[in-house]
């Protein structure tokens, strides 16, 4: 295996290209014609550097804010990315600046018909004394076969998190002021947030 070796001007550093093992092997590796181009990697904010889930692991009803008992997804499938957010009493912390996807599904039950149940999400940007809401989905519940119906949406948005100290999240719900069940389950994720840092910002 042939190999170019480059030396640094100084402090000693090196950097080894080495050709494939066999011919059978050969692969072209094009540079673009930049002017002092730079080729990036995956710390310098290439591609997904964090990845994050929380879901509700116990029910309860009503009209909430904000939507409480997180936990963060632990099944043996779950994957997981990066530093990850932070959760208190509902109130999400995001671990660095960047951009965002943002989404949040929840899934109900009632004995009943409910003309409109709402999904939302905000955002802070001053250390939760002010809230703006950036994601909002609505949906129903017609009751079938005399018992229990289910039914869920997501609010999803990109957030531009540009300072990771003051930002905040939460999830919030409006059933309408019925007994409408938000659905929690420590087993499979039904009523969860996602987060997932797309680039920087």
């Amino acid at each position: 295996m042939s190999s170019i070796k480059l030396t640094a001007d100084s402090g000693g550093g090196t950097f080894e290209l080495k050709a494939p093992s066999s011919g059978s092997n050969a692969r072209v590796l094009t540079v673009p014609d930049l002017a002092d181009g730079t080729i990036l990697t995956s710390s310098s904010g290439v591609g997904i550097t964090m990845l994050d889930q929380f879901r509700v692991h116990s029910s309860f009803t009503g009209t909430v804010d904000p939507v409480q008992n997180w936990e963060r997804t632990d099944d043996a499938t779950d994957g997981f990315i990066g530093t990850g957010m932070t959760e208190s009493s509902g109130i999400f912390t995001f671990p660095q600046t960047g951009i965002y996807l943002v989404e949040f599904q929840i899934n109900w039950f009632f004995a009943g018909d409910e003309r409109e149940v709402i999904a939302m999400f905000d955002i802070s940007t001053n250390s939760g004394s002010n809230y703006d809401n950036v994601g909002l989905s609505r949906t129903h519940i017609k009751q079938c076969e005399g018992t229990n119906t289910h039914a869920s949406c997501t609010a999803s948005s990109t957030v531009d998190v540009t300072n990771a100290s003051t930002f905040r999240c939460k999830g919030r719900t409006d059933t309408g002021g019925s007994s409408v069940y938000i659905n929690g389950n420590s087993t499979g994720t039904e009523t969860y947030f996602r987060f997932i840092r797309l680039g920087d910002t």
